[in-house]
C-alpha cells in the first residue's frame, strides 16, 4: 500500500495518506498512484470530473475509474491528494456528464424481510442519540452494530457489518463537509455509510448524499428516524 506524506495547506497540521486499494475487475488489487511530493489542494467547489481519476490495473491493463483520493483534516479542510495521470485516459458512460460507479466498489446489501414496528429511544443526550441510530441499524437488518467507547477521530459513531453510520447530534443542519467526510472513510474501507442528524441537513449536503447515494435520516427526540432522500428511503423498503 503506497503512502505519502501530505501537509495541510489550511492548518499546516501534517499527516500520512495511505491510499485504498480496491478490486480490478481482474481480481488484482490496483490503487491510484500517487505523485510523492506534489501539493496538495484544499476542496472548496467539486466537479464530477475531479471527483474521479482514471487508473491502469499492472495486471490487466485495463483502464477504469477510481475515486479521487481525498483526505479529511481534522480542522475541516478537505485535501485532494495528486495522483499520476495514465497515458490514455477513459471514461465508462454513464447518464449526462456524470461517470457512473465502478462495478467493483461495492453497493449497500439488498435483503428484504418483514420487520416489526421499530421500537424508539428517546434522545435526551448525544448518547443516546447513537444509541437510537444502533437500534434502528440493526432494526434494519446490520449484524454486529458497535458503538465506540469514545468517538474516533474520524467521527465515525457506528459501525456494522460493511456498514459505518455518523450521528450529528448538534444544533446546526448538517453541512457537505459531513456528508463527504463520511463517503470518504467508507470507501477506504468498501463499506457503505449512513449518516443521521438532529437538525437536519444544508441543501448542498443533502444534492451530495445523493449523488454519492450516502442515505440521510433524521431523528426527532423520540429518537425514531425518518428518511430524507431517495437512498434512504431504499435502505428501508429493503432493509440491509
Amino acid at each position: 500500500m503506497e503512502s505519502v506524506p501530505v501537509r495541510c495547506p489550511a492548518c499546516r497540521r501534517d499527516h500520512s495518506y495511505a491510499t485504498p486499494a480496491y478490486p480490478c475487475p481482474c481480481g488484482s488489487p490496483t490503487a491510484p498512484p500517487l505523485m510523492r511530493g506534489a501539493p496538495v489542494t484544499t476542496i472548496t467547489h467539486r466537479t464530477w470530473n475531479d471527483d474521479w481519476v482514471t487508473v491502469r490495473c499492472r495486471a490487466c491493463g485495463r483502464h477504469d475509474q477510481w475515486p479521487q483520493p481525498e483526505l479529511c483534516c481534522p480542522c475541516g479542510a478537505v485535501l485532494r491528494i495528486p495522483v499520476r495521470p495514465v497515458a490514455s485516459p477513459g471514461r465508462p458512460q454513464g447518464t449526462g456528464s456524470r461517470p457512473v460507479r465502478p462495478a467493483h466498489i461495492p453497493l449497500p446489501r439488498t435483503a428484504a424481510a418483514p420487520r416489526p414496528a421499530f421500537r424508539p429511544l428517546t434522545i435526551r443526550t448525544a448518547r443516546d442519540a447513537v444509541g437510537a441510530a444502533a437500534l434502528y441499524l440493526k432494526w434494519l437488518g446490520y449484524r454486529d452494530v458497535v458503538q465506540p467507547g469514545e468517538r474516533p477521530a474520524s467521527r465515525i459513531d457506528l459501525r456494522a457489518a460493511g456498514l459505518i453510520a455518523q450521528v450529528d447530534s448538534t444544533t446546526s443542519a448538517t453541512a457537505l463537509r459531513e456528508v463527504e467526510c463520511l463517503w470518504l472513510n467508507a470507501l477506504s474501507t468498501s463499506v457503505s455509510a449512513v449518516l443521521f442528524s438532529l437538525a437536519g441537513y444544508t441543501p448542498d449536503a443533502r444534492e451530495r448524499a445523493d449523488g454519492l447515494g450516502i442515505p440521510l435520516f433524521v431523528m426527532d427526540l423520540t429518537g425514531s428516524p425518518q428518511p430524507v432522500n431517495g437512498p434512504a428511503d431504499e435502505l428501508v423498503s429493503t432493509g440491509a
